[in-house]
């Protein structure tokens, strides 16, 4: 049993230890890996906006995506749900309050089903 927690401990640290810290993105976003994906996570006011793109940080339209923030704002958890702007640019979703800083997840699912999560802390 004990072998079992340490297995885990070890597998968490190095999930941590290899995880990537998000950069900037090219829109001034948080830019953070989402499995095959790159996601740049955009908070303005109480809009939030995810822009997705391939490995080699090449847009991809959203037609077909869907994704779900959970975001700490304010201290308080909320699920903000994302889906594809007009223009398919961008998935875009409202928050019940300001936006001042990122911190949470969000997780994209592609048209395929396939899902991945970005991080921001």
């Amino acid at each position: 049993m004990r072998s079992r927690y340490l297995a885990f401990a070890f597998a968490l640290l190095a999930t941590s230890v290899f995880a990537h810290e998000p950069r900037r993105g090219p829109n001034g976003g948080d830019l953070v890996d989402a499995g095959a994906y790159h996601i740049e996570i955009m908070a303005k006011g109480t809009t939030l906006d995810v822009l997705v793109s391939d490995s080699v940080d090449r847009p991809v339209p959203v037609t077909g995506f869907k994704a779900l923030a959970i975001l700490v704002i304010d201290g308080k958890t909320q699920r903000v749900v994302l889906a594809p702007s007009a223009d398919a640019s961008k998935l875009t979703g409202t928050t019940p309050a300001t936006i001042t800083k990122v911190k949470g997840a969000v997780q994209l699912t592609s048209p395929d089903g396939a899902t991945a999560t970005g991080r921001v802390n």
